[in-house]
C-alpha cells in the first residue's frame, strides 16, 4: 500500500498538525501553553518537520520533500519534472488534512480566542509589516536557503565524508528551526506554498467562531516567493554540482 504520493501526503499531514498545532498551543485562548512565545514555536515547527519526514517515508516516498519548493528546487537540479505535479498535490492535500486535525484538536478553544488574526495564524502565514514586494523577498530569500542548505546536506560531497549518513532528517529539522530563529519574523516563514495554500483553504471552509478573513489578497507572497527562491536554490545546486 506504500507509496510516494501516500508518503507525501500523511507525511505533510503530520507536519501541520504538528507546526500548525504548535502555534495554535501558543496562540489560542485558555491553552495551557498560551503566550509561550516565538522559541516554542519555532522550535515545534522543528520537531513537526523530522515527524513529517520520518512518516513520509515510512509511508512510502523516500524523497521525503513535504514541500512543493523543495520538489521543484531539486527538479532543476535533476532535470526532471514528473514528479512535480504528484508530490503538489499530494502535498496540498495532506496539509488540508492537518489544518482539519488542528481545527479538531482545539475546538473547544476557537470561541475562547477573539482575536481573528491570532486564528487565521493558526492557519496560514501573515507579514509583521505587510509589504507584499518586500515580503515576497523575505519568503524567496528564507526559502532559497531552506533549498540551497538541504541540498547541501544531501550533497555528493557532505553524503561520501559521511557527515550526513543517518543524520539527515535530523540535520533538516535544525535547518527549519534556524531558518524560523534567524529569518521567520518577517513574514512567518511559510518557505513552503503547500504548509500555507492548504491551510488557507481550510481556514475559508471551516466553521471557525469568529475567524475573520482569509487574507486571500496576501496568499500569493507565500507561494510565489517560495517557488522562486526554490527554482533559484535549484540553479545555484546546479553550479555547485551538488
Amino acid at each position: 500500500m506504500n507509496s510516494p504520493f501516500l508518503g507525501e501526503f500523511l507525511g505533510t499531514a503530520v507536519l501541520i498538525f504538528l507546526g500548525n498545532g504548535v502555534v495554535a498551543n501558543a496562540l489560542l485562548g485558555r491553552s495551557k501553553a498560551y503566550g509561550s512565545g516565538w522559541i516554542v514555536i519555532t522550535a515545534g515547527w522543528a520537531f513537526a518537520v523530522l515527524a513529517g519526514v520520518f512518516t513520509a517515508i515510512a509511508c512510502g516516498s523516500r524523497d521525503a520533500n513535504l514541500n512543493p519548493a523543495v520538489t521543484i528546487g531539486f527538479s532543476v537540479v535533476s532535470g526532471a519534472s514528473s514528479k512535480i505535479l504528484p508530490y503538489v498535490f499530494a502535498q496540498v492535500l495532506g496539509a488540508m488534512l492537518g489544518a482539519l486535525l488542528v481545527w479538531l484538536h482545539f475546538l473547544p478553544h476557537w470561541k475562547e480566542t477573539p482575536d481573528s488574526g491570532a486564528k487565521l495564524a493558526c492557519f496560514a502565514t501573515s507579514p509583521a509589516i505587510r509589504n507584499l514586494p518586500l515580503n515576497f523577498v523575505s519568503e524567496a530569500l528564507a526559502t532559497f536557503v531552506l533549498v540551497f542548505v538541504v541540498g547541501a546536506i544531501f550533497s555528493k560531497n557532505t553524503v561520501g565524508s559521511g557527515l550526513a549518513q543517518g543524520l539527515g532528517p535530523y540535520l533538516v529539522a535544525s535547518l527549519v528551526w534556524g531558518i524560523g530563529l534567524s529569518l521567520g519574523g518577517t513574514t512567518g516563514y511559510a518557505i513552503n506554498p503547500a504548509r500555507d495554500f492548504g491551510p488557507r483553504i481550510m481556514h475559508g471552509l471551516l466553521p471557525i467562531a469568529g475567524k475573520g478573513t482569509s487574507d486571500w489578497s496576501y496568499a500569493l507572497v507565500p507561494i510565489v516567493g517560495p517557488i522562486a527562491g526554490a527554482l533559484l536554490a535549484g540553479e545555484a545546486m546546479r553550479l555547485f554540482r551538488f
